[in-house]
Protein backbone atom coordinates (compact mmCIF):
# COMPACT_ATOMS: atom_id res chain seq x y z
CA UNK A 1 0.00 0.00 0.00
CA UNK A 2 2.41 2.48 1.25
CA UNK A 3 6.15 2.98 0.48
CA UNK A 4 7.79 5.40 2.97
CA UNK A 5 7.84 4.95 6.36
CA UNK A 6 4.69 7.24 7.93
CA UNK A 7 4.35 9.76 10.82
CA UNK A 8 1.98 8.59 14.17
CA UNK A 9 1.40 10.61 16.98
CA UNK A 10 1.85 8.33 19.83
CA UNK A 11 -1.57 9.45 21.47
CA UNK A 12 -3.61 8.04 18.05
CA UNK A 13 -0.89 4.92 17.83
CA UNK A 14 -2.49 3.82 21.20
CA UNK A 15 -6.07 4.63 20.20
CA UNK A 16 -5.54 2.57 16.94
CA UNK A 17 -4.16 -0.26 18.27
CA UNK A 18 -7.06 -0.53 21.11
CA UNK A 19 -9.18 -0.03 17.69
CA UNK A 20 -7.68 -2.88 16.07
CA UNK A 21 -8.30 -5.35 19.34
CA UNK A 22 -12.08 -4.53 19.29
CA UNK A 23 -12.74 -4.30 15.66
CA UNK A 24 -10.49 -6.96 13.76
CA UNK A 25 -11.20 -7.62 10.30
CA UNK A 26 -9.49 -6.81 6.72
CA UNK A 27 -9.65 -3.30 7.52
CA UNK A 28 -8.16 -3.75 11.04
CA UNK A 29 -5.57 -5.95 9.54
CA UNK A 30 -4.46 -3.70 6.92
CA UNK A 31 -4.42 -0.48 9.60
CA UNK A 32 -1.94 -2.86 12.00
CA UNK A 33 0.02 -3.34 8.69
CA UNK A 34 0.16 0.27 8.48
CA UNK A 35 0.89 1.07 12.10
CA UNK A 36 3.78 -1.07 12.51
CA UNK A 37 6.08 0.78 10.07
CA UNK A 38 5.03 4.17 11.36
CA UNK A 39 7.65 6.37 13.51
CA UNK A 40 5.65 7.64 16.09
CA UNK A 41 6.37 10.84 17.80
CA UNK A 42 5.02 13.19 20.48
CA UNK A 43 1.63 14.79 19.71
CA UNK A 44 3.25 18.24 20.32
CA UNK A 45 6.05 17.16 17.62
CA UNK A 46 3.94 16.14 14.92
CA UNK A 47 4.71 18.36 11.73
CA UNK A 48 1.51 20.40 11.00
CA UNK A 49 0.96 19.14 7.70
CA UNK A 50 0.47 15.56 8.54
CA UNK A 51 -2.47 13.92 8.61
CA UNK A 52 -3.77 12.89 12.16
CA UNK A 53 -6.63 11.61 13.03
CA UNK A 54 -10.09 13.59 13.29
CA UNK A 55 -7.38 15.95 10.59
CA UNK A 56 -9.95 18.06 7.93
CA UNK A 57 -8.41 17.18 4.42
CA UNK A 58 -8.40 18.03 0.77
CA UNK A 59 -7.58 15.71 -1.49
CA UNK A 60 -7.84 15.18 -5.59
CA UNK A 61 -7.92 12.35 -7.26
CA UNK A 62 -4.91 12.16 -9.57
CA UNK A 63 -6.57 9.94 -12.45
CA UNK A 64 -10.13 12.44 -12.48
CA UNK A 65 -9.10 15.79 -11.45
CA UNK A 66 -12.17 15.41 -8.98
CA UNK A 67 -11.66 17.05 -5.02
CA UNK A 68 -12.49 16.08 -1.84
CA UNK A 69 -12.56 17.53 1.92
CA UNK A 70 -13.64 15.27 4.70
CA UNK A 71 -12.83 14.64 7.99
CA UNK A 72 -10.49 11.22 9.10
CA UNK A 73 -12.45 9.45 12.13
CA UNK A 74 -12.85 6.60 14.60
CA UNK A 75 -15.89 4.54 13.19
CA UNK A 76 -18.95 5.52 14.57
CA UNK A 77 -17.44 9.07 14.84
CA UNK A 78 -19.50 11.66 12.94
CA UNK A 79 -17.36 15.15 13.35
CA UNK A 80 -18.13 16.55 9.83
CA UNK A 81 -20.86 16.24 6.97
CA UNK A 82 -18.31 14.27 5.22
CA UNK A 83 -16.04 11.38 6.91
CA UNK A 84 -14.05 8.64 6.53
CA UNK A 85 -13.02 6.17 8.87
CA UNK A 86 -9.91 4.80 9.28
CA UNK A 87 -10.73 1.65 8.83
CA UNK A 88 -11.66 2.31 5.25
CA UNK A 89 -8.94 1.77 2.81
CA UNK A 90 -9.06 5.53 2.06
CA UNK A 91 -8.68 5.91 5.80
CA UNK A 92 -5.83 4.14 6.44
CA UNK A 93 -4.09 4.92 3.35
CA UNK A 94 -4.19 8.55 4.21
CA UNK A 95 -2.86 8.16 7.77
CA UNK A 96 0.40 9.74 8.35
CA UNK A 97 0.84 11.46 5.31
CA UNK A 98 1.98 14.99 4.15
CA UNK A 99 0.39 17.91 2.26
CA UNK A 100 1.77 17.09 -1.39
CA UNK A 101 2.15 13.77 -0.90
CA UNK A 102 0.80 11.46 -3.19
CA UNK A 103 -0.70 8.31 -1.85
CA UNK A 104 -1.20 4.73 -3.91
CA UNK A 105 -3.43 1.70 -2.45
CA UNK A 106 -4.59 -1.31 -4.28
CA UNK A 107 -8.71 -1.16 -5.30
CA UNK A 108 -10.49 -3.90 -7.08
CA UNK A 109 -10.60 -1.47 -9.79
CA UNK A 110 -6.54 -1.42 -9.89
CA UNK A 111 -4.06 1.41 -7.98
CA UNK A 112 -5.90 4.64 -6.81
CA UNK A 113 -3.85 7.77 -6.87
CA UNK A 114 -4.68 10.49 -4.53
CA UNK A 115 -2.32 13.47 -3.84
CA UNK A 116 -2.81 15.49 -0.41
CA UNK A 117 -3.59 18.90 -1.12
CA UNK A 118 -4.04 20.74 1.69
CA UNK A 119 -4.12 19.36 5.82
CA UNK A 120 -7.10 22.14 6.70
CA UNK A 121 -7.33 21.10 10.11
CA UNK A 122 -5.45 18.94 12.37
CA UNK A 123 -6.01 18.82 16.34
CA UNK A 124 -2.18 19.11 17.63
CA UNK A 125 -1.45 21.87 15.17
CA UNK A 126 -4.29 23.44 17.40
CA UNK A 127 -3.00 22.39 20.84
CA UNK A 128 -5.67 19.56 21.14
CA UNK A 129 -3.03 16.42 21.88
CA UNK A 130 -6.26 14.52 22.88
CA UNK A 131 -8.86 14.80 20.84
Amino acid sequence: MKTRKICITQHDMERLRALIEVYGGEGADVLEEELDKARIVLPKNIPGDVITMNSVVRIKDVATGEERTFALVFPGNKVEADTVSILAPAGTALLGYREKDVVEWQVPAGKKRIQVLEVMYQPERMGKYDV
